[in-house]
């Protein structure tokens, strides 16, 4: 007698699939990956929570005392348990000033970068799939811009902004003139990189049959083609977040950058080095560690995602 065949099994959810990806399993097998991960959650997380992770609020003028200022870590002679890594010369704790000037460059990265996402893909898919005259000319603005180093391109285009806006709109503009700067200094390597793949892809059967059917071309670059051409971007964008934070604070610490009420890691690690030699050290070395450890562990995730996506290293 034939038995009853057995109930299908449930699908697996979606995040069980994603555990079982091929990523995810490259991921499970870098130790370096995992650390950098942590590392990177951990400081994003505490940035951009900083009112609430942070034990002082630096910038509030109501909770500074000058009777603080310059007081060394806790584990030096005459340091206040209350402030764990120092303060500065106004008496605010580095600490706490390290996670809101992490926040503001962790902000201004991000932005710049999605920018330079959007207009350096938009304009790698024309370039790519029309080719011809708008082909070369897009190509000929990326070969000007990769003439010049990112930080002349984005010192540049602040000096311009800060010369047609009036003084008094410095301070308020200032977040939007950095983040157009350092995403218009980006974005040709993704122009240059879509353009590459896109002149791959527009030749395949599938964009062949979207076009014998009537689709568009504005539908086949960005339903059909941008799809197949996301990969590389996505890596590209997790390396560049940790250049756009070092051309902020690079900015920032030549005095072009945010305006000192809201300070990034930059700013503070351009008022710390004015007391380096007078023996408060930590005011400057702290910020600079925590953007060395920010900028690396970024780094890191991104170089481990450039060899989970690329198939020859599978």
């Amino acid at each position: 007698m034939a038995s009853n065949p057995s109930p299908l099994s449930p699908p697996p959810s979606a995040l069980a699939r994603a555990w079982d990806s091929d990523i995810a399993y490259s991921f499970r097998q870098s130790p370096v990956a995992i650390v950098a991960a942590v590392v990177a959650f951990v400081m994003i997380f505490s940035a951009l929570f900083a009112q609430w992770v942070a034990p002082h609020n630096p910038f509030d003028l109501a909770t500074i005392n000058l009777m603080d200022a310059s007081l060394p870590p806790v584990w030096q002679d005459g340091a206040n348990p209350k402030f764990w890594l120092g303060t500065d010369d106004q008496g605010r704790d580095v600490f706490s000033a390290i996670l809101f000037g992490m926040r503001v460059s962790l902000l201004i990265g991000i932005a710049s970068v999605l920018l330079s996402i959007v207009l350096g893909v938009a304009l790698g898919l024309l370039s790519g799939y029309v080719g011809g005259k708008v082909d070369a000319f897009i190509m000929r603005i990326c070969d000007v811009m990769l003439s010049f180093p990112a930080i002349l391109v984005a010192l540049l285009i602040d000096g311009v902004f800060r010369a047609l806006l009036p003084r008094d709109a410095h301070g308020d503009v200032a977040f939007m003139v950095l983040v157009l700067a350092i995403a218009l200094s980006g974005w040709v390597q993704y122009a240059r990189t879509v353009r590459g793949s896109t002149m791959v892809e527009k030749n395949k059967e599938y964009v062949q049959a979207a076009r014998v059917i009537g689709v568009r071309p504005v539908m086949i670059m960005f339903k059909h083609v941008l799809p197949n051409v996301t990969g590389p971007v996505l890596v590209l964008a997790t390396v560049h977040i940790a250049t756009a934070i070092i051309t902020e604070a690079t900015l920032s610490f030549l005095g072009v950058g945010v305006p000192p009420t809201t300070p990034s890691l930059g700013t503070l690690i351009r008022i710390g080095q004015e007391f380096l030699f007078s023996g408060e050290w930590w005011i400057t070395i702290f910020p600079g560690a925590a953007l060395v450890l920010l900028v690396l562990s970024v780094n890191l995730l991104g170089d481990w995602l450039r060899d989970a996506l690329n198939p020859k290293l599978r």
